[in-house]
């Protein structure tokens, strides 16, 4: 496995642990009923719970883009050593970007959250224009 692969693989982890982070803010502040009913109605969470849960989201969308240019990286066998950098820059963001954005880190949430943008993009770049 390429370690860029390695890292998609966490990131995949990371989420899932944010989202047993999310599920049990959530529940503790909506509280056990709302979180078995049916989500015919939203649950508005607030504080805490409702930025663990929007840094969820961001990291849904973010993962989407990184493992595209991971598997695209993959498939066309163009790993090497800005590759490798840049997916654990990746990763490293967004663990980073957790914590920054449940405790309101400005203006810092917003550069960590571009550096994992960047280090996808560039991902993104090399697996096109790559000559290896």
């Amino acid at each position: 496995m390429t370690p860029e692969l390695t890292a998609l693989a966490l990131a995949g982890l990371l989420q899932v642990g944010q989202l047993a982070l999310y599920s049990v803010a959530g529940q503790a502040q909506a509280g056990r009923k709302a979180a078995l009913r049916p989500r015919d109605e939203p649950i508005e969470l607030t504080g805490k719970p409702g930025r663990i849960k929007r840094a969820l989201d961001n990291h849904f969308e973010g993962l989407i883009l990184f493992a595209i240019a991971v598997l695209v990286l993959a498939v066309a066998d163009k790993s090497g050593p800005l590759t490798v950098a840049c997916a654990w820059l990746y990763l490293a963001a967004r663990v980073l970007y957790i914590p920054a954005y449940v405790f309101g880190w400005v203006p810092w949430r917003s550069l960590i959250w571009l550096v994992g943008l960047a280090a996808t993009t560039i991902l993104l770049v090399t697996a096109l224009t790559w000559q290896g």
